[in-house]
């Protein structure tokens, strides 16, 4: 597939310095583009490759134009990394026609359930009694939305994901574990994004809730009764525990774990495999791990910080019996 220049700004905008004759076959990063493809610069810790790239345009921003227009063609726009992103739909669209919305002849949905006429339904999914999908979702394949759970407009399932399996819930007795029925839901806002194979519980009681456009990678597992804000993403692999409430605006890195009952304000970004033993109740950029060492040392300084609060209380004590003494 080839695209001109001038159709790219004619779809996006953005300034044109160069032909817009110019057919662009690909997208690739700025060491690695062809002369037949197209290429950003988000990242000022990337600039020394703008000028040897082989691309036939660069996406850049007003501070490299000078250096893009020395090179060669050239995009300028105040955000690159936003507009490569709208390049790649762009590109996708050209590339793949649109799916047809219907539900396709291996799924499974219940006469009970409602899908929107927009919507599409992809192989072997299933939609289960009283579940409701909204306008211009795409659930993609071998997808479960439980009974009564409501998947919002323009959502995008990926292949695995399961909506509403019971949340995990079991009461002690004499040794034994009782099921708590879970009779709740969950509720998935529009625009939300959820990657293959991720699994959201529904609540014991009140609704598990996703909120407006939520990102959500793969294999990640959200608990029953969390609620999660409009425009929060999470990375691979992370762990929300049950009854966790995770704000609007937040991010969690991969492999992280949020325990339960537990809530992070608006605005909350988690580093890579943190696990969120408290509340957070400001915004900022929170990081709880131990950093990776050869095993000696980590044994060691492990078995450091084990002695830690009793090197505490002996300093307090010591502090103490120093404030005691009376002065020379």
């Amino acid at each position: 597939m080839l695209l001109k220049l001038g159709d790219i700004i004619q779809s996006l905008g953005g300034t044109l310095y160069g032909a817009p004759d110019i057919e662009i076959e690909g997208l690739n990063s700025l060491e690695s583009a062809t002369a037949a493809q197209i290429s950003f610069l988000s990242h000022s810790k990337y600039q020394s490759q703008l000028p040897t790239s082989l691309a036939a345009c660069v996406i850049v921003a007003p501070a490299f134009e000078d250096v893009a227009r020395a090179r060669g063609a050239c995009i300028v726009t105040l955000d690159p990394y936003l507009y490569f992103a709208r390049l790649t739909r762009l590109w996708k669209s050209y590339l793949t026609p649109a799916a047809t919305a219907g539900v396709h002849l291996s799924a499974v949905v219940d006469p009970l359930a409602y899908i929107d006429p927009t919507a599409i339904i992809g192989p072997l999914c299933v939609v289960e009694k009283g579940a409701r999908i909204g306008a211009h979702t795409h659930l993609k394949s071998r997808i479960t939305i439980g009974e009564d759970c409501v998947v919002g407009d323009r959502c995008i399932l990926h292949s695995g994901v399961v909506i509403g399996a019971d949340g995990f819930g079991f009461a002690q007795h004499q040794g034994t574990w009782e099921k708590i029925e879970q009779l709740g839901a969950v509720r998935i806002g529009n625009d939300v994004e959820i990657g293959a194979n991720t699994c959201i519980d529904r609540g014991a009681i009140e609704d598990t809730v996703i909120e407006d456009g939520v990102k959500l990678d793969n294999l990640i597992q959200i608990g029953h009764n969390v609620h999660v804000g409009a425009h929060t993403a999470m990375a691979g692999c992370v762990g929300v525990a049950g009854s966790a409430r995770i704000g609007a605006h937040c991010t969690v890195g991969g492999g992280a774990v949020v325990l339960g009952h537990l809530t992070l304000v608006d605005g909350v970004h988690v580093s890579a495999a943190s696990v969120v033993t408290r509340s957070i109740l400001k915004p900022g950029q929170y990081t709880g791990m131990f950093p990776i060492d050869d095993n000696a040392t980590w044994e060691k300084n492990a078995a450091s910080l084990k002695q830690l609060y009793r090197l505490r209380e002996r300093l307090k004590a010591l502090e103490n019996s120093n404030k005691k003494e009376p002065s020379p």
